[in-house]
């Protein structure tokens, strides 16, 4: 039996979804495709999220955006992270993931943090604008819950340290409807930088009724439990931690579930789960495509091991199983897991920004009315 409880997000009409494990994986453009989230998966814990998608993108049906939309036969839950600014178009988009593509639920990123679509309003800017915020919570709510879809949301503490926005966003986002709500406990102007600060996490906690989600600087299955002990969160939400390590899925179902942890993978058991993840990725897009696609994970994975500087390199430009195989059998699969990796950040970090790129007089009023934001989702599908 857990020792602690799963995660049960339920729609107003009282459709549900049960996460027998409180754990999410994160969408994360470019990463958290078919096979990734499969490979997840067989690890053994939570909820895998699909690439973010633009609310647009699937109204107008756009083929790249719906090509995205690709599920696994045996992905019980199909999970996608929406993104939009204007409330109609959400709505419809809701309706079209429920309807025609079978989605059980739907996170809506009100979070990214990416300039192009800040400076624009969109992304983590948009909760400062209350009324926006309110009406595209409601009418995607009312549109999945006639499906019987949860919808949650994952947002940031705010703009900036001086204009937070999380608790306001988490009490309009109950009364919405909304499932639950996922904190990443950094700021728009943070980025990925600096420490992610959990106490925000507790003080939205004690600020709703639904269940909140912690993110931000989990990097081991211990990580999630201090937070989830410290905020008294209902679950996790896990991005760069996995990058390279699927195997963290599996350290977090034995963590919450009070099993002894197992021991970290030596290099052979990473290289076969490399070559597992190589085969869902050539299942989907064609060994050269698939292979092709892997390299951007090969840093992650071999992060710290002893593998050498030719190798990295060949393992950086494979094209084939047989260039990748030859390269896997040159691995001491007996080399442990380096004990410095342990515990560190990983993927984009960087550092603060200056200041956030914003339109013009966008601080002025918490309120925007009807005014177009249709720019601030160009090019952002993925992420």
């Amino acid at each position: 039996m857990s020792t602690y409880p799963g995660l049960r997000l339920t729609a107003p009409c009282g459709g549900t979804v049960e996460v027998g494990t409180p754990v999410v994986l994160a969408p994360m453009a470019g990463i958290t495709n078919l096979s990734y989230r499969q490979l997840c998966a067989e690890q053994g814990a939570g909820l895998y999220v699909c690439e973010m998608i633009t609310s647009r993108g699937i109204v107008e049906r756009i083929p790249k955006t719906f090509q995205m939309l690709e599920f696994a036969p045996g992905e019980a839950v199909r999970s996608v992270q929406l993104y939009g600014v204007d409330a109609g178009v959400m709505a419809r988009a809701a309706d079209i993931l429920c309807g025609e593509f079978g989605v059980h639920h739907i996170d809506i990123n009100l979070g990214c943090p990416v300039p192009k679509v800040t400076r624009r309003g969109g992304g983590g800017a948009l909760p400062w604008k209350t009324d926006r915020l309110a009406a595209i919570l409601t009418r995607t709510v009312k549109a999945a819950d006639a499906h019987g879809v949860p919808v949650t949301v994952k947002t940031r503490m705010g703009i900036d340290e001086d204009h937070l926005t999380y608790l306001d966003a988490g009490r309009i986002a109950q009364d919405a409807g909304v499932a639950a709500i996922a904190l990443h406990a950094r700021t728009v102007q943070q980025a990925y930088s600096g420490q992610a600060r959990w106490e925000h996490i507790a003080a939205l906690v004690n600020a709703v009724s639904i269940p909140v989600l912690g993110n931000g600087d989990i990097w081991e299955a211990c990580d999630a439990l201090a937070m989830v002990e410290q905020t008294g969160a209902a679950g996790v939400v896990i991005g760069r931690g996995c990058l390279g390590r699927p195997w963290l899925f599996r350290d977090l179902a034995d963590a919450f579930d009070g099993r002894t942890p197992q021991p970290y993978p030596k290099l052979g058991e990473v290289a076969a789960m490399l070559r597992r993840h190589a085969e869902l990725l050539a299942g989907i897009h064609g060994e050269r495509h698939g292979l092709t696609d892997l390299r951007k994970h090969m840093a992650w994975y071999f992060k710290g091991f002893p593998v050498g500087g030719e190798i990295r390199r060949g393992l950086g430009l494979v094209s084939s199983f047989a260039e990748l195989d030859a390269l896997l059998a040159r691995l001491d699969p007996d080399a442990t897991y380096p004990p410095s990796e342990a515990g560190i950040p990983r993927g984009r970090q960087g550092s603060p920004r200056a200041h956030v790129t914003l339109p013009h007089g966008w601080l002025e009023s918490r309120e925007i009315g009807e005014e177009d934001l249709s720019a601030a989702e160009s090019d952002v599908s993925g992420g």
